[in-house]
């Protein structure tokens, strides 16, 4: 069994280097556990429960600390300054055939309502959310 965890220490952290997220880690982690347990003696229902164990560990305690720094990082865009303020439909906005523009601040977004009703142009409306390149849109 030495070998086997070895091998799965191996396998966990060539798989950790090849992905930009932490996603092996724990279970290289509970696999080194494990080979300790085998190297003081234990069975290998005993290894396979400090695999688990220490992996699921690692997993709860690291877990909420890699999304919030690693992978949690948010580039702002300066997009969302555009929520809250007043601006004119440019093109007729109909969900339906999917058409529909406003312009704020001498740019034009594609636009759709929030609550599916068409807005003619010319009429003001407030931006109260972006989704993806589009702003989705209420009568101001």
């Amino acid at each position: 069994m030495m070998f086997f965890w070895i091998a799965a220490i191996v396998v966990f952290l060539i798989i950790e280097a090849a992905t930009a997220n932490l996603v092996t880690v724990w279970f290289a982690v509970g696999s080194a556990a494990a080979l300790l347990a085998e190297r003081l003696g234990a069975q290998i229902w005993l290894q396979a429960l400090v695999f688990i164990a220490v992996s699921v560990g690692v997993l709860l305690t690291l877990r909420p600390f890699t999304r919030k720094y690693v992978n949690g990082s948010k580039h702002p865009t300066n997009a969302d300054r555009v929520l809250g303020t007043v601006c004119p439909v440019t093109e007729d906005i109909d969900n339906i055939r999917g058409t529909g523009s406003v312009s704020v601040d001498g740019k034009v977004w594609s636009a759709r309502t929030r609550d599916g009703a068409n807005i003619e142009k010319g009429t003001l409306v407030r931006p109260v959310s972006i989704e993806g390149v589009k702003l989705i849109v209420e009568r101001a």
